[in-house]
């Protein structure tokens, strides 16, 4: 009884050491993908991030809208960054590619939905395991965020952006959101619930986005921002 024991002990501390060593490895590709990702982001010059949906079909309003949008930036000087799969974001490097701007995708290895769109700029592509990782290099290599309708996956980038910029953890830049339909519900809960209702979050935190419509109103909000400024990467 007492061998058996031993047995299992010796098996059970033979697999925690197993994982403790699979996590200093891990280290190092998470490494490798920093410095991937620093090296080639760091040379794409000003580009704003365009986020939504993959399951949005290219019929769809917001398609052509994120489509319209993208072409738009590239017009006005910006790059188009996505995360590099199929709908919204396929749009966004559509769009770029179409205005002959700078088209980056930036793929994570899912089990369903992502894959590579053909829009993207040879060389501009990056592919990533770690979603903290992408997400460091959204924000690093960004001027602005542009949030179309979307799911968690959008949700989270946005209010991780958001919380940064009102930590003051990086620079202000522009946050729009676009169509009213779709964000209105949860703008009128931030401010009915988080700030009116339980005080979570202040007044002026409510100027860290904007809401819009169209592609004009994107590029206004965008070009009025950096008047203030001389535009320049984030890095």
């Amino acid at each position: 009884m007492n061998r058996d024991r031993k047995i299992k002990e010796k098996l059970k501390q033979k697999t925690w050491n197993e994982v403790k060593t699979n996590d200093s490895w891990a280290i190092f590709k998470i490494m490798a993908e920093f410095v991937e990702g620093y090296e080639k982001l760091s040379k794409i010059g000003p580009c704003v991030s365009v986020f939504g949906s993959a399951r949005t079909n290219p019929e769809h309003k917001y398609y052509k809208l994120a489509e319209e949008i993208a072409f738009d930036l590239t017009q006005n000087g910006y790059g188009v960054v996505t995360g590099g799969g199929p709908g919204i974001m396929e749009a966004g490097n559509k769009g770029a590619h179409r205005g002959k701007g700078i088209s980056v995708g930036l793929n994570i290895e899912l089990p369903f939905e992502q894959h590579d769109n053909p829009y993207i700029d040879k060389g501009k592509s990056l592919d990533f395991d770690y979603f903290f990782v992408r997400k460091v290099m959204f924000v690093k290599y960004s001027q602005g965020f542009v949030a179309m309708p979307g799911g968690f996956g959008t949700l989270d980038e946005l209010f991780e952006a958001m919380t940064l910029i009102q930590t003051k953890k990086i620079g202000a830049f522009p946050i729009i959101l676009v169509g009213k339909d779709f964000w209105s519900g949860l703008i009128d809960w931030v401010k009915d619930t988080l700030l009116e209702k339980f005080g979570n979050i202040s007044k002026e935190d409510l100027d860290l986005f904007s809401i819009v419509d169209t592609s004009d109103e994107v590029i206004d909000v965008i070009n009025n921002f950096y008047k203030k400024y001389e535009l320049s990467p984030n890095f």
